[in-house]
């Protein structure tokens, strides 16, 4: 089953990291200012997650690809890490679609 990882950064931001069962990262938020608001978006991305348009799929200069998940508003909400094929990105999509929906939420930030 897969998780969600809450942690803070450098800049005392929170964010959150969707690892599928096998412990691979498959999905990173944006920076949330407040805890509270990083697990909004955990609830975005269990909702969103089913919804494959709201998936946008892009390459990179180096023409790897990745995706970025999207909620109602068009913001995004989580990125893939870098695929180097279609292929890839597709089977990371499905692993977000799988795992997201019922993930569990792991805080490491002890506060």
């Amino acid at each position: 089953m897969g998780k969600f990882i809450i942690s803070k950064r450098t800049n005392d931001d929170y964010q959150f990291n969707l690892k599928a069962g096998n412990g691979q990262v498959i999905l990173t938020s944006q920076g949330y200012s407040t805890k509270v608001s990083c697990q909004k978006g955990i609830e975005s991305v269990k909702k969103n997650s089913q919804d494959d348009s709201k998936f946008e799929r892009n390459k990179a200069k180096d023409n790897r690809c990745f995706f970025s998940l999207k909620a109602s508003n068009g913001q995004i909400i989580g990125t893939s890490q870098m695929y180097e094929s279609d292929n890839g990105m597709e089977n990371g999509i499905d692993s977000v679609k799988n795992n997201a929906p019922n993930a569990y939420v792991e805080d490491e930030t002890n506060n």
